[in-house]
C-alpha cells in the first residue's frame, strides 16, 4: 500500500545579513521506515530529490538495497530569519513481522525519525559546508559553521512528521 509522509521544519536567526552563509536544504533527507523488503522495523532510508526509488539500510547480515520510495514535493522558503521546508515522501508498506525480532511493522514505523540535511558557504573561508538535523537533537541546536564558527541558524523545534491519508 502506497503511504505518503509530510516532514516540515523551520530554522530561525541569522539567516541573511552581514555573515550570510547561503545555507540550504540539500535534495537529501533519511528517514525511518518498517522496510518490507528486508523485513526489518525502523530501517534508516535514504531519499533523494528526483530520484525514483531509496535506498534501504538493511541490517545485519542483509546488505543495503532498493525500495519503493521517492520524494514527492519539496517546498522551501527563504525569509530574513527563517528557513523552512516541507516535504512528501512517498512510500510502500505492507504488513510483515519483523524477521528477527518478531515485532508487528507500522506505517510509519513505530519511532518516526528523519535526518535533514542543509549546505552552506562561509564568505570568510570561502569554502563549503554541511550539517543536518534531525529529531532526536537536544533543542535549541545551534547550527555553526565549521570553518568560522558564526552561528548560521538556530533549530529550536524538531522537524514534524505526519502521515497523510
Amino acid at each position: 500500500m502506497l503511504r505518503t509522509a509530510e516532514i516540515t521544519t523551520e530554522l530561525t536567526g541569522a539567516i541573511t545579513g552581514d555573515n550570510f552563509h547561503n545555507l540550504h536544504w540539500s535534495s537529501r533527507l533519511e528517514f525511518s521506515v518498517d522496510c518490507f523488503i528486508c523485513e526489518r522495523t525502523g530501517r534508516t532510508q535514504v531519499y533523494e530529490r528526483g530520484a525514483e526509488r531509496a535506498l534501504c539500510s538493511g541490517s545485519r547480515g542483509f546488505q543495503s538495497h532498493y525500495t519503493a520510495g521517492r520524494i514527492t514535493a519539496y517546498d522551501t522558503t527563504t525569509g530574513t530569519d527563517r528557513l523552512a521546508l516541507r516535504a512528501l515522501v512517498d512510500f510502500w508498506w505492507a504488513p510483515f513481522k519483523d524477521a528477527r525480532d518478531d515485532k508487528p511493522a507500522m506505517a510509519p514505523t513505530s519511532h518516526p525519525w528523519v535526518r535533514l540535511h542543509l549546505g552552506s558557504y562561509c564568505p570568510e573561508a570561502k569554502e563549503t559546508g554541511k550539517d543536518s538535523v534531525q529529531t532526536n537533537l537536544v533543542r535549541p541546536y545551534e547550527l555553526r559553521c565549521s570553518h568560522c564558527e558564526f552561528v548560521i541558524a538556530t533549530d529550536v523545534a524538531a522537524p514534524a512528521i505526519r502521515l497523510l491519508d
